[in-house]
């Protein structure tokens, strides 16, 4: 098959973040027992191996794949804290006093995020970047408006609002009806924040084992016995950390989430002042469209890293890779014969009722379900669930115990995304033409 002309020399399937940061393999010995398995080696089980361990218990990180493979190091590596979990339908379904909750704790996470950065000395390219949500129509520039003195009162970030006439003070383009600009958000190198973190936990005293796919948990005296690849541990607890990729051992949480493709592309190097027109501040950037885009510079601010729902089916990233291209010339037309280097995707996980969940089920706790949003929460979920396990939470987290709904007939696999997804992008292209 002839290479796409949007290709350039080289071009991967693997994530432009592994050039830097490959996820790494950790072979240690799977113990007989422990005192905590935890199921997923990204953000949410290395946050809680690394609390765990700093207070002196035995735990141990068990991943189907490299640590660190998933979702974890193929992200766009935007932080932020509350955004998503701000939406007005988070009040209709679990009332105003929880939903405030809510955006306290989501915002809470930025603060732990930052903190786990600072205090590990974890290098990860981390700045305070602030981010550009982009109204899609003058109707979702007016919602954002009246939402804005909400966050800055939860947040005590600085929110501005930005007409259309001072748009390309942010953005070098004039695709938006203006935009929503939150100071208290920022931007990292997602592999190398998932391999800092790996490293931190291993050094602590976690046990981190690659390449051991879980295929069974089972109750026992005193606890359970979890079934490997690798062979079986007896542990007092359970953690399920899987998020997007969780499978049949853990059937009840799957019937719960709703695993999503997300794709991004990242383009050839682009030449210094076209970077500073297209983001003259360097932020990162996302919209209100129901299916959004995100997208950002690269750490070095070399390139264009793309992203966005490039297809409702699974598909691969040769043929995401074009369609989130011209997504991108929709936003900067000049970028329209910029080649592409790498196109990759991973999943994110969504829950029905569009809230991050923890909480315990047949005694197993769980951290999942982060919007797409889990540089931040998924990395504040982990903690959350190890200080619970510790009996140090200061008073539980907004998001644990939360009724947790799936629906009829669901069993994890999203067959109705496709009609959803189309009707999403049917929506936008409607509100689009009225505006």
């Amino acid at each position: 098959m002839a290479r796409h002309p949007l290709f350039a020399d080289g071009f991967k399937t693997t994530p432009y973040w592994w050039e830097a940061a490959a996820p790494a393999r950790f072979d240690a010995a799977l113990p007989d027992e422990t005192d905590v398995a935890i199921i997923g080696g990204g953000y949410a089980g290395l946050n809680t191996a690394l609390t765990l361990a700093r207070a002196g218990t035995r735990v141990v990180v068990m991943d189907a794949a490299e640590i660190g493979w998933g979702a974890s190091s193929r992200n766009g590596g935007m932080v932020s804290g509350g955004l998503k979990v701000s939406d007005p339908k988070v009040a209709k379904l679990h009332g105003p006093d929880v939903a405030r909750r809510i955006v306290e704790d989501g915002w809470s996470s930025f603060a732990h995020l930052e903190d786990v950065i600072r205090r590990e000395n974890i290098q990860c390219d981390y700045v305070r970047s602030g981010r550009f949500v982009g109204a899609h129509t003058p109707r979702d520039y007016e919602a954002q408006a009246a939402k804005a003195p909400m966050l800055r009162e939860v947040t005590g970030s600085a929110v501005e609002m930005v007409p259309r006439e001072r748009q390309r003070e942010e953005i070098g383009s004039d695709y938006y009806y203006g935009g929503m600009v939150v100071e208290g958000t920022g931007a990292l190198h997602p592999a190398k924040y998932v391999r800092g973190l790996a490293a931190v936990a291993e050094a602590a005293g976690a046990t981190l084992c690659s390449h051991a796919r879980v295929e069974g948990i089972a109750r026992d005296a005193g606890g359970f016995v979890v079934k490997s690849t690798r062979g079986s541990i007896r542990a007092r607890e359970v953690m399920a950390a899987t998020n997007g990729y969780t499978g049949g051992v853990t059937p009840w949480l799957r019937r719960r989430l709703i695993p999503v493709g997300s794709y991004i592309i990242a383009t050839e190097p682009l030449p210094p002042d076209v970077t500073r027109r297209l983001s003259p501040k360097g932020r990162m950037f996302s919209d209100t469209k129901k299916v959004l885009y995100y997208f950002r510079l690269s750490p070095d601010g070399t390139r264009v890293l793309f992203g966005g729902r490039a297809s409702f089916r699974q598909t691969t990233p040769e043929a995401a890779g074009p369609v989130l291209h011209r997504f991108m010339t929709g936003v900067w037309p000049e970028l329209a014969e910029t080649r592409i280097t790498h196109s990759w995707s991973g999943n994110v996980a969504f829950t029905f009722d569009m809230v991050p969940h923890m909480g315990v089920h047949d005694g197993v706790h769980y951290a999942l379900g982060c919007q797409g949003s889990g540089v931040a929460m998924a990395s504040y979920l982990g903690n959350q669930v190890a200080l619970k396990i510790l009996g140090r939470q200061n008073r539980p987290s907004a998001f644990d115990g939360l009724p947790f709904p799936t629906r009829p007939l669901y069993r994890g696999n999203p067959w109705f995304l496709p009609i959803v997804g189309g009707w999403y992008r049917l929506s936008d292209k409607i509100a689009r033409w009225r505006a």
